[in-house]
């Protein structure tokens, strides 16, 4: 059997760093990328029972695969990641579906962990915090860059009209 890294990936920016520090751990190790995308139908477990849910099943599997396209090519382009690359979306909440294909103790488990304050941590459970309490191999927790945070100080910025002072940025 193959030694694997398994990544989960959203298309966020900090899931792209993620990928990245993947793909660089599966060529350290000689071992397979898998990169995993977990999508829901809308609604959740309740609306894929439904009498729509026939209708909605493919359209949603279809743009998570699209999802999942866009954002392997965005991370490595044409040229990959330089390792042997399986991508998959697969329905579920995304901390099981990452801790159920890593279930072997030889593959790593690779997870963005991006900042959880205030209402989105209550909202929406840690991935990260899952993977790290279920998982039978070891995780790599990866922070976000370093740009994302100033970046997103900037967004912040913008969406309350707050004026911007360049010089802030290059401290």
């Amino acid at each position: 059997m193959r030694r694997r890294v398994v990544v989960g990936v959203s298309g966020s920016t900090g899931s792209l760093t993620a990928l990245h520090r993947a793909a660089a751990e599966a060529r350290a190790r000689r071992a397979e990328l898998w990169v995993l995308l977990a999508w829901q139908a809308p609604g959740g477990g309740p609306a894929s029972r439904t009498a729509r849910a026939d209708v909605l099943y493919p359209v949603c599997r279809a743009a998570a695969v699209e999802r999942l396209r866009q954002a392997l090519d965005r991370a490595f382009g044409a040229a990959g990641p330089g390792v042997v690359l399986a991508g998959q979306a697969v329905r579920g909440t995304p901390g099981a579906v990452l801790v159920d294909a890593a279930r072997d103790g030889d593959d790593l488990l690779v997870v963005g962990a991006g900042s959880r304050g205030g209402l989105l941590g209550a909202l929406r459970p840690s991935v990260a915090r899952y993977c790290l309490a279920h998982a039978p191999c070891p995780v790599l927790t990866v922070p976000p860059s370093p740009l994302q945070a100033t970046l997103d100080a900037v967004r912040r910025r913008g969406a309350w009209h707050v004026p911007l002072d360049a010089r802030e940025l290059t401290e």
